[in-house]
Order: structure tokens, then sequence, then C-alpha cells
């Protein structure tokens, strides 16, 4: 899979102006990515707005892989950056979330979040770590969904076996601290046999992967993981 992205990433990836944010819906599964206003991230002087980290390569690339090994039909000519109470959200059955260890958001946002998640909306957050990002993203979290408990994901979840089988989900180690990641879910109903519909990547970056695959940067094994992990996180969001 990295290799076939190799070449993409190398030769064909476009330039930001060739990948617009804002593509018109047809119908077709488009990559969403959502925006959130970043004041905490410059607060502590973070070096950017944090929710665009990776863009666009990572979710061109990712996109990219998902049409050529399975059936869906996935949009290459651009995506959605979307805010959490944006109505076009809800046309879309999953979306991104980068640094939400920095995310901050108002009352209607919250509102409008849950109205998406308990509708049927899947939401993947990636790129944090750390107990200081982790409470703020708990915060954030609990003004969404009042009452969730997070879940540890392991293995056994149908979300590392929905496409791929992927037998060791701790070999997608950070690409920068290498510490072990860890994954935790909310359900619907607080129950885990339902319908998972946040999974959140702690302690991890595996976008960093998908941005990069071709580059050299990361051992090419790791890479093809975190890219089997993103494709499972698109079919686990389009058949749940």
């Amino acid at each position: 899979m990295a290799l076939a992205t190799t070449a993409f990433a190398q030769f064909d990836a476009p330039s930001l102006g060739d990948y617009p944010a804002n593509v018109s819906y047809d119908g077709r599964f488009t990559f969403v990515r959502l925006r959130w206003r970043n004041d905490a991230a410059r607060s502590r002087g973070f070096w950017s707005s944090a929710w665009n980290h990776d863009y666009p390569r990572a979710e061109q690339h990712l996109s990219q892989i998902v049409r050529e090994l399975t059936y869906l039909d996935v949009r290459l000519d651009g995506s959605r950056i979307l805010t959490l109470d944006d109505p076009d959200l809800f046309k879309y059955p999953i979306a991104f979330m980068w640094e939400p260890g920095f995310w901050v958001m108002n009352d209607a946002e919250a509102l409008t979040f849950r109205t998406y998640l308990k509708k049927g909306g899947f939401a993947v957050f990636e790129d944090f770590d750390g107990r200081e990002q982790w409470a703020n993203f708990e915060l954030q979290m609990a003004r969404v969904l009042p009452g969730a408990r997070w879940v540890r994901l392991d293995q056994s979840h149908m979300l590392y076996r929905s496409f791929f089988e992927i037998h060791d989900i701790d070999a997608i180690v950070h690409p920068m601290s290498r510490i072990r990641p860890s994954y935790f879910g909310l359900f619907e109903d607080n129950d885990p046999s339902r319908r998972l519909m946040v999974v959140a990547n702690f302690d991890n970056d595996v976008p960093e992967y998908w941005e990069w695959s071709g580059a050299g940067l990361f051992p090419f094994d790791t890479s093809n993981e975190a890219y089997k992990l993103g494709v499972n996180y698109m079919i686990y969001g389009i058949t749940h």
C-alpha cells in the first residue's frame, strides 16, 4: 500500500490550490476535516493553527489508498473543511479532527456536534498526547456528550477488522516520540456492544505516516499499518 502511495506522494500530489477544501456535495464519499477556533493553540505558542496539521497530503494520500483498495467511491479532486456547527456536516458520515488537545468550542457547536454523532456520524480524533491535552479533549467531549464514558479499545473490536485484520494496534507508535499509543472510544448509550461513535487515537499521530509516506522518513512497515488503520476507519464509519 505504501508503495502505491509513494509514487502518488512524490510525483502526482496536487498543490494546495489543486486540492480545494470546499468541493460541492455530489453523493460520493468525501474526506471531511473539522475546523475549530485556534485561540488555545495560539495562546500556548503553538506553531500552526493546529486543526490544519498535515493538510492536505494526509487526506489526499489516504483517499487515494481507499479508492485503490476498496469499492468506496472516494473523491480525489478535493475535500471539505467544516466547522462543528455547519449544517453541511450532516451530509458526511465520517469526520476527522486534528490536535484536539487544543480544541475549544462554543455551546452551539457542542449541540450540533452532539446531534451529528447521535444521528449516525462517526468522528476520529488524531494527533494529541500528554495529560494536559487529554484533559482538554475530555472536557470538550463531555460538553458534546454529557455522561459518556470512555472505553479503552483493544484489537478485538470490529474497528480493527472492518477491512484489514490488524493484529497489533500498538505497532503504530508515535512517529516522533516513539511512545506506545492508546485508543479510546465512546459508544451509543455507553454500551460497548453498540455503535462506536467516536474514536480517539491518543499518544499518537497516525496521519503523519499518511502525509509523509514515500518520503523515506518513517519505516515502510509502520506506514503500511497506519494506512490499514485509516482504511478501517473509513469502512467502519461508512458501514455503521
